[in-house]
């Protein structure tokens, strides 16, 4: 249930980036007719727009604009240019490089899309993907996207709760973990070809943080479909913890009752745990975490990294009594 208060997080609707300033304004109209966006409100009160993506039918192509309603989970700081959030990308599958994506993930085939759910579930099997994402129940959420390497980009994202998805599963009281995998094409990812990983990309969450809140599956920014880079067609975003927890273009939902395995902690334990939480407190063995570059905010432009990335008071108590320095 959403809050009916405004958290510290949360900015007034004075602060925010007009949607002006980041929306193509002609790509709404060409879905429709412009989009009667309400006002912010609290999010227990936000009202839908008439949706132009009725569920059961999942929108196709980069630029396709979405329906949605906004909400307050927003932050008081600019968001990240388009350009920015496009065009400087961690998506290893496609290239170690930041362009790599932008240049080359066009080639994913992404619809049709299916997602694969096992485990410990009363529903499993293969879903298509507007059977596991309503399109006309979208919303606008503002979170920072904070990176291992210390930078980070403030991302319009558009989608739905986490929770309320995995919640249709049925997952059994034994699932305390679940697990998220990426597509694999090695045709289509060149980076899959080098073993810069273990592939397919693997990620997780325990239980109680994948239901929480603010974690959120997206399968737009910007109001329109997620490009190929940014992980289309959906993708996790987990906005207290580092960015390669935010696993992209997801093909399979595991729940399982022990801790699953993740591909970063897989290839280098010392440096990247299975929580990942951002702490300003616990250094990168290579680098300090105290601070982080603002993408898109100018050559010198850097903020401190805030514990939680900003989210303390929502999942502080998820980790409660637990040592978040051994516990990375």
């Amino acid at each position: 249930m959403f809050r009916r208060f405004q958290a510290p997080w949360q900015a007034n609707t004075d602060t925010v980036t007009p949607k002006s300033l980041y929306l193509n304004r002609r790509k709404i109209m060409a879905a429709g007719g412009a989009l009667a966006l309400t006002g912010i409100t609290g999010c227990g009160n936000a009202q839908s727009s008439t949706a132009q993506t009725p569920a059961g039918r999942h929108p196709s192509g980069p630029g396709t604009a979405l329906d949605f309603r906004q909400t307050d989970y927003r932050i008081s700081d600019p968001s990240t240019p388009y350009d920015a959030v496009t065009g400087y990308n961690n998506f290893y599958e496609f290239g170690v490089g930041k362009d790599d994506p932008a240049r080359h993930a066009h080639a994913m085939t992404t619809s049709p899309w299916s997602i694969s759910v096992e485990g410990l579930a009363e529903r499993t099997g293969e879903f298509a993907l507007a059977d596991v994402i309503d399109f006309g129940a979208l919303e606008e959420r503002i979170y920072r996207l904070r990176c291992v390497e210390a930078w980070s980009m403030v991302i319009p994202w558009i989608g739905v709760p986490l929770g309320s998805v995995l919640q249709s599963f049925q997952p059994s009281s034994e699932a305390r973990y679940v697990q998220f995998e990426t597509y694999l094409n090695r045709d289509e990812m060149r980076g899959t070809r080098f073993r810069v990983l273990d592939w397919p990309y693997v990620e997780g969450l325990r239980m109680d943080e994948a239901v929480n809140e603010l974690a959120f599956l997206a399968v737009g920014l910007y109001g329109e479909v997620l490009p190929n880079q940014n992980g289309a067609p959906i993708r996790l975003v987990v906005p207290w913890k580092y960015g390669y927890k935010s696993i992209k273009s997801i093909r399979a939902i595991r729940f399982t009752a022990e801790q699953p395995d993740t591909s970063w902690n897989l290839s280098a334990p010392h440096e990247y745990g299975f929580y990942s939480n951002v702490n300003p407190n616990r250094a990168h063995p290579r680098w300090s975490q105290s601070s982080e570059r603002v993408i898109g905010g100018g050559v010198f432009a850097r903020r401190e990294t805030e514990m939680f990335n900003g989210y303390e008071e929502q999942v502080a108590s998820l980790y409660e009594g637990m040592d978040l320095l051994v516990n990375h």
